[in-house]
């Protein structure tokens, strides 16, 4: 095998991995805690009736669902089939028509300048080639077009979770962190090389779950797929150990009650607008 045929074939490894990690466990459950957010995040970018939105993985419909509201045209791409079906069922609920297909954010199945707006929450900044990444949401951007991400950061309260299941869990790859998105000077760079205009601002996602830490974890575990892949390479004790350092960012993290959970989660809103043509 030769070394592009190797890579090739590692690619292909890595990508199957994360599309079984996302499938995993029911990721709807999790987004339900993020939805209302999602919708503000939206509301900021003034979509209007008639434009052309992409919401790149999309998951279950988050932003896809308010973009539509606005009587938008909207498409939804996710590597997680089950997801697709969640997000068609939720966008059928409330007669909605949107295009929810598979698709892959380094490799967007559409034509060059196909939309005005180009969106993804918590999901592109997963994908393994960053570079690629924000080649591609400019290269279905038209020209004047926005592109908006929201992005953890290394530094908040999900990039600190993140970090304490890389020290139990190795990596697979020796990839770029996908936290890096949530780094200003890192978004605007990936940005600025293909040509767009970049600002940023800093927010935050409160997560409330009814219960306390320990069952935080749980339902981490439970219901988010990469949390839970990450478990089950463990054995009991590492599980145990993995766990319980989990709870502890949960409760250091916590500004409720005993009986709850309140976390406040820091993100990037990257703001990239493709320029015009001359």
């Amino acid at each position: 095998m030769s070394p592009s045929e190797n890579n090739s074939a590692q690619l292909e490894k890595i990508k199957q991995g994360m599309k079984s990690s996302w499938m995993a466990g029911d990721f709807g459950q999790v987004a339900k805690y993020t939805a209302v957010d999602a919708a503000e995040f939206i509301a900021r970018l003034a979509i209007r009736s008639g434009m052309d939105v992409l919401d790149v993985a999309c998951g279950t419909g988050n932003l896809a669902i308010p973009a539509a509201r606005t009587g938008a045209r909207v498409t939804g791409v996710d590597i997680a089939t089950n997801l697709l079906e969640q997000a068609r069922a939720r966008a059928a609920a409330e007669n909605l028509t949107i295009d929810f297909r598979e698709g892959d954010a380094e490799q967007l199945p559409f034509p060059d300048a196909s939309f005005d707006v180009v969106v993804s929450m918590f999901g592109a900044m997963f994908a393994p080639r960053p570079e690629l990444v924000a080649t591609e949401l400019a290269r279905v951007c038209r020209p004047g077009g926005l592109i908006a991400m929201a992005n953890w950061t290394p530094e908040g309260f999900v990039g600190k979770s993140f970090a304490v299941t890389a020290r139990h869990v190795k990596p697979a790859a020796d990839l770029p962190q996908p936290v890096l998105w949530g780094r200003e000077e890192i978004a605007t760079e990936r940005f600025a090389a293909v040509g767009c205009a970049v600002e940023t601002f800093r927010r935050f996602v409160m997560m409330r779950f009814p219960f306390g830490p320990a069952r935080a974890v749980q339902f981490m575990r439970e219901y988010f797929g990469p949390t839970q892949v990450a478990f089950s390479r463990l054995d009991p004790a590492g599980q145990a150990e993995m766990a319980a350092d989990l709870e502890k960012v949960f409760a250091d993290n916590n500004e409720g009650s005993d009986e709850e959970t309140s976390v406040k989660m820091e993100y990037l809103e990257v703001r990239a607008t493709k320029p015009e043509l001359k």
